[in-house]
Parts: C-alpha cells; structure tokens; sequence
C-alpha cells in the first residue's frame, strides 16, 4: 500500500477520479469511515470501488459522475460515530446537493444516516448487513448485500446438519455484535437441541476475555462463535489459543475478514485452520461473474495489485447501478432518479438486479450466499472450501476434532 493514511489516500484517488469529469457531471456523495474509532481500512476500500465505478460508467458512455467525500468519522471523538455520520449526511445532502449517497459501512451509524436520507429525500446505499434498516420501508434506502437475518438460518441449517449444537459466543457491545449474537441465539431456541451460553464485552475498553472464553471452554462447546469486528476479531483468536480453547474447537467468525488471507493467517496463526465464515459466491474462480464484474476485478487487480474484497466491490456496484439509473432517469433529480431505482433492472457483478418492495426484501436485493472453510494452514481465499449449502459445495466440512 502507498504511503499516507487511508483518509489521505481516498482523498487523493476522489480528485483523481473528479479531475476527468465534465462540467455538468452528476454530483454523487461518499460517507464511509476514513479515520478512528470506525475502520478507515473499509472505508477507503469503499472508496476504491466506487471511483472505479465512476471509471466505468464513464468509458462505457452510460454516466458522468462526480465525487464528494465526507468522513463519518470526522467528528466521532467529540460527539459519537452517529453525531459524526448524521451530519456528514446533511452536509452532503444540503450543502453539496448530491443526488444520490453510498457507502454506509458501520452498523451503529446505518440507521442514523439512513433516517436522516429518509428526512432529507436524498437516495442513499448501505454496504453493510444491518438486520432491520430496510424492514422500515424507507423510500430512499437501496442495499445489494445481505443482511445478518440472512445469513443466520443457512448457520443454523449447517450446524443442525453436522450435530454442532453446543454455541459459546463472544461478541463485543457493537450494534453488528450485539445483532449477530441476538439473531444466532434466538435462531437456535427454536431450533431442535441447540443449547447456547453467551458473553459480551466493551468493543472500546476491552484488552482481554480470557476470563469468558475459559467459562465458555468450561461449557464444552461444539463451536466457538466469535462475533468480534475489526480490533476485537483476532483478540478473540489469540486468547482462544492461549486458553486451550483452539484449535480444537470448531470456530465460526460472523464478520467475513478471513476473506482477507494474507492477514488472516499472519494474524491468527496456525489455530485459525478449519475456521468457518459467511461469505458471497464472489470470489476469483467463481465461473458466475458477467462482463460488468470481470472489468471491476480486472481493473481494481491492475490499479491496486490485489483481488478487490466484497466492500469494495459493494461501493462498485451501487455507483453503477446509480449511474445506470440517471441514464434512465432523464434528468438529474432526486424525484426521478429514486423512480428510476424503483422501476429499472440493472447489470451487475452477478447478473440482473431490481428492487422489489417485498416485506422482507424492501429495496433489498441480496445476492447469492454460502459457508467457506479454510482447510489447510496458509490457503488463499480463492482456494477456500465452500462447505455449505450442498447446492454450491466444494468440499466436505472439516472438523477440528
């Protein structure tokens, strides 16, 4: 990675991309965390994979689009990420007049931001899982990745499968890891012989649980659950390892950053083997990608000399399905381009995407999912295992014991 912070680099690469837009180019916002206590690292990948759909949407003719950038962190310290993220919202929606926003990243300020679109008619796209932002029906949310609620039952369907049925769960305060530990037990109490213990900790002030892992090691789970996001992921792991716990406890991590291999195995280490996580079908081998995601994987590889993760991707995909929708709209106008988000059908990574206005679905297209495992130490992403559903299998689960 080049040299700077990622609040710097994103900067950099906006200017970069609003240099080559014409004069009346259409006014797109990005509010997405660049700086602490959010996860600039997600942020300034939103980044990349949004100004890479401002590239594509103009050599292919369809639209020209602009950037404006906002931290939704910039004023966190002082008054709270959803202070921060509101009015970083308001700025791009009144002051900046964009016609569209995407890149809502953290679950504890999705809904804040979203509210606020809502109020202020502006359209506005979230990379993230949040269970129940797009059961309010709002008119101006869009979201093309899936939510917890998804994802737990084809979980609970595995364990149930292969007679996991004992779930020690960690998870840190946060609104991910509050929801995903909710949404999992309430899952397995009505599920047939699941039994559960659960404890939680300050995402913040924490530096160790070894305390509530050896309570949970003392439970004799099946399978270690840990909900832990960004400083607390691998802080899990490793006092896991230290305990006993692991490796020989099957572990199952919520939050996909195993995707990212290359860290996942520096920093988890060896007793990371065998962990189980929910993941897309995207993925480099994966013989599904149309025309749209080969040049998204293709030019994101050759501009930063890696496979793009699925946040940038997301950030990809929502500026192209915005821009196919201005094209379609007519005109520049919130009104029309919310109409045009309604009615349209667009290209993207995994073919043909619309917006139903279905209960459980509001505005809400999530793609195709699946459990992957890594099953020998060092693997690559790519060469991963999906173990579930049987429809998508690549290998037979393996467990630690």
């Amino acid at each position: 990675m080049s040299t700077g912070t990622p609040e710097s680099r994103a900067r950099d690469l906006i200017s970069s991309v609003n240099v080559q837009a014409g004069p009346d180019a259409s006014p797109l916002g990005i509010l997405t965390p660049l700086t602490g206590p959010g996860d600039p690292v997600a942020g300034e990948l939103i980044v990349r994979g949004a100004s890479l759909g401002a590239t594509y949407l103009r050599e292919s003719g369809i639209a020209d689009i602009r950037f404006v950038v906002e931290n939704d962190q910039a004023s966190a310290a002082d008054e709270g990420m959803q202070r921060s993220a509101v009015a970083g919202l308001a700025k791009l929606a009144v002051v900046d007049e964009v016609l569209a926003v995407v890149g809502q990243w953290h679950l504890r300020t999705a809904e804040h931001a979203t509210h606020t679109a809502e109020l202020l008619g502006v359209p506005i796209f979230v990379e993230n899982g949040h269970n129940t932002i797009t059961a309010r029906h709002r008119r101006t949310l869009f979201r093309t990745y899936f939510s917890i609620a998804d994802r737990v039952p084809m979980i609970i369907d595995f364990l149930a499968e292969q007679k996991l049925l004992r779930l020690g769960i960690i998870a840190p305060n946060t609104v991910f890891g509050s929801m995903m530990a909710d949404t999992v037990e309430q899952a397995a109490a009505t599920a047939a012989g699941f039994s559960t213990v659960r404890f939680d900790f300050d995402q913040e002030s924490t530096t160790e649980v070894h305390d509530e892992l050896r309570k949970i090691k003392d439970f004799e789970p099946d399978v270690l659950i840990n909900c832990g996001v960004v400083r607390t992921n691998y802080m899990v792991i490793n006092q896991a390892t230290e305990i006993g716990l692991l490796p020989g406890t099957q572990l199952l991590v919520m939050f996909p950053f195993p995707m990212r291999s290359d860290d996942y195995w520096r920093l988890a280490g060896e007793a990371g083997n065998l962990v189980i996580w929910p993941a897309t079908t995207y993925r480099p081998s994966w013989p599904g990608l149309t025309r749209i995601g080969r040049w998204f994987t293709d030019r994101y590889s050759a501009s930063f000399g890696s496979f793009p993760p699925d946040n940038a991707l997301n950030a990809f995909t929502d500026v192209t399905i915005i821009g196919q929708a201005l094209a379609a709209a007519g005109a520049p106008d919130r009104e029309a381009l919310l109409a045009a988000l309604e009615a349209g059908t667009f290209d993207t990574w995994r073919g043909p995407v619309s917006f139903d206005r279905g209960d459980e679905h509001w505005h809400h297209s999530p793609p195709e999912f699946m459990l992957m495992q890594y099953q020998a130490y060092g693997q690559s992403f790519d060469d991963a295992a999906v173990i579930h559903p049987a429809t998508t299998r690549t290998a037979t689960y393996l467990a630690p014991r």
